[in-house]
Order: C-alpha cells, then sequence, then structure tokens
C-alpha cells in the first residue's frame, strides 16, 4: 500500500522525536538505527526513505528537538524553568544544547552545523528578550547568560552529591538574576514534564524553551 505524503511527514517526525529523546538519553554513540525504528514502531528497512544515513539524522534530530520546543518569553520564568530539578532530571525531555552539546565534538560536519544554527537561534532569542536598551550589550548578557545556564545543568547532571547538584542550579539562578535584574518566573513548582497527565500516559514532549 502506497504511504501518502501526510503519513510519511508524520512517520518522519515520529523517528525524529524518538531520536531525540534517545540521543538525549544515551548519546549518539550509543543508539544505533534500528533502536530508532523500534522506538518509532517502524521497521529498519525504512530507514532510508527518510534519511541518507545516521549522520543525517543526527543533524536533523537537533533542528527537530528545538523546532518541538514552546516558546518562553518571560526571561525570569526561563531561567527558573531550565535551572530546575526536573529538568536536570530529564534530560531525554529537555534541552538537546545541555545534553548533546559534550558528544558533539565528533559528529559530522552537518551535525556541527545543525548544533551552531541552533545555538546562534537560541542566543537571538535570549537577547530578544533581555533587558536594557544597548543590543551589544543585551547580546553579551544574553551569552554569558546561556553559557552558564547549560553549564550549570550539565555539572549539576554530572555528579553524584545531590545538595550540590542542586546548588549549582540555584546559586546560577541567583547570579543570572543578579546580572540581569530578572526575577525567578515562579514556575518551577508547577513544571510537569510533557506527557505526564491524562493518566501519566507517557507522550513525547520537552520541558523547556530552547
Amino acid at each position: 500500500m502506497k504511504v501518502s505524503q501526510e503519513q510519511k511527514a508524520e512517520n518522519r517526525s515520529r523517528i525524529l522525536t524518538e531520536a531525540g529523546r534517545l540521543f538525549r538519553e544515551k548519546g549518539f554513540d550509543a543508539v544505533s538505527v534500528a533502536e530508532v525504528m523500534k522506538a518509532a514502531g517502524m521497521t529498519h528497512g525504512g530507514f532510508y526513505g527518510h534519511f541518507e544515513s545516521k549522520d543525517d539524522l543526527v543533524a536533523q534530530t537537533i533542528a527537530h528537538a528545538v523546532g518541538s520546543q514552546s516558546v518562553i518569553d518571560d526571561l525570569g520564568v526561563w531561567i527558573d524553568t531550565y535551572l530546575s530539578e526536573p529538568h536536570r532530571a530529564h534530560p531525554e525531555l529537555g534541552c538537546p544544547m545541555a545534553a548533546l552539546a559534550g558528544f558533539m565534538r565528533q559528529q559530522a560536519p552537518e551535525a556541527r552545523a545543525s548544533m551552531a544554527k541552533v545555538l546562534a537561534s537560541q542566543i537571538t532569542t535570549l537577547t530578544d528578550i533581555m533587558p536594557g536598551e544597548d543590543l551589544s550589550k543585551r547580546r553579551r548578557s544574553a551569552i554569558g547568560s546561556w553559557a552558564a545556564m547549560v553549564g550549570a545543568l550539565i555539572l549539576s547532571r554530572s555528579i553524584d552529591d545531590p545538595a550540590l547538584s542542586a546548588e549549582l542550579l540555584s546559586e546560577t539562578q541567583a547570579w543570572i538574576g543578579e546580572k540581569t535584574n530578572s526575577r525567578p518566573g515562579g514556575m518551577t513548582s508547577h513544571l510537569t514534564l510533557a506527557g505526564e497527565h491524562r493518566g501519566r500516559r507517557r507522550q513525547q514532549g520537552l520541558i523547556i524553551s530552547g
């Protein structure tokens, strides 16, 4: 039976969603094409109808992961949500930059180019909501804040000391708030992982804005 263009697009999106979840959870090298296709509910043989290679899948997954995230246009809410314990605990559903940056140096040029576009977009988005009139200063604050946020999240996930891990998040949040004159959005206590609703039946989703 011939697959419609609509169904093909839906299948491709499902593959990218599952690949994004698995890559963020395990890293690129630990995930096979067969594992991605199985998670998407499709056969291995159907992969090449959507992607040229695993490198192509990696590059497109990075762009898809960020494009699937909701936009948060309040700086305090963004910081509060990003540097939260739920986000720290679920890299497979969160920011692809924090989950995948450490693996990018070994990836193909097209994947690194995709990540560069993602980073540039994130900096632009953050610059737009930074306080102040001077664009160059807002961009500097955006770059510094984003680097601190991503770095704090990566470090908080890398250690087995819960108290220090939590302190990394809270103190980075406070430091950025002081530097940018922003206040926490008060959103963390209400944060839910996408898919943990309607009887906790899991659906794919993301925690935060990229």
